[in-house]
């Protein structure tokens, strides 16, 4: 039965009030949505408010303990590789090996970011693989130079691999990327691209300097 037919019986002055109900309900349940919203926010800001200090600070420290554990030998290697098998994780070791190796833990670390950093903006692939073989048809000119310097790609170093396989796996499990502060590109010392001139340098770690890319606002 159309909606017309039911309410015709009401009488036009009966009918528009029922009209203006129906229409009223979608923003009478935002509303209320929102109202639930608000009251869930307060109620959250008045247990973190009951808090003793004390415990917030022995957190935070417990926190910034574990961050500074994760760049050390020791405790990285005590992780265990779960993600061996997966196409993601194979194209983010392999790059950490091959750009990385000779860096120190920490800077190891920091290419992985940027490898990260890239998959979640859009003007860049949506994956780890994507992001690392970008390109790479072109002889020496793709974005990570070992997928395109015609050398072999085989992880020769045992030590230097389970690192780069522990490194995978910890930043893919979700790791903060608290290094180079949104970095999406790194060059050695000994080479000066012509984006450094343009692009923000976030961090130097070991021989490489990390730089953040401009945000590309659209024009649409």
């Amino acid at each position: 039965m159309g909606l017309w037919k039911r309410i015709r019986p009401f009488g036009a002055a009966s009918a528009f009030c029922l009209l203006a109900t129906l229409a009223a309900q979608p923003a009478l349940a935002e509303a209320r949505v929102q109202q639930g919203l608000l009251a869930a926010l307060n109620a959250e800001r008045e247990a973190i408010r009951q808090v003793p200090a004390a415990l917030i600070s022995r957190a935070s420290e417990a926190q910034e303990a574990l961050a500074a554990r994760r760049y050390e030998r020791e405790w990285l290697m005590r992780q265990n590789v779960t993600l061996a098998g997966d196409d993601q994780f194979a194209c983010l070791q392999e790059a950490i090996y091959h750009e990385a190796r000779g860096e120190t833990i920490t800077g190891q670390f920091a290419v992985a970011e940027v490898i990260l950093n890239r998959v979640d903006l859009g003007s860049y692939p949506g994956s780890v693989c994507g992001v690392v073989h970008q390109n790479a048809h072109l002889r020496n000119s793709c974005q990570f130079s070992y997928a395109c310097n015609g050398r072999s790609r085989a992880m020769t170093e045992p030590g230097a691999r389970s690192v780069a396989a522990r490194i995978a796996q910890v930043m893919l499990s979700g790791a903060p990327r608290d290094l180079t502060d949104g970095a999406t590109h790194f060059h050695t010392h000994t080479v000066r691209p012509v984006w450094s001139r343009r692009f923000a340098q976030t961090a130097q770690i070991g021989t490489h300097l990390f730089y953040r890319e401009p945000v590309r606002l659209s024009s649409n």
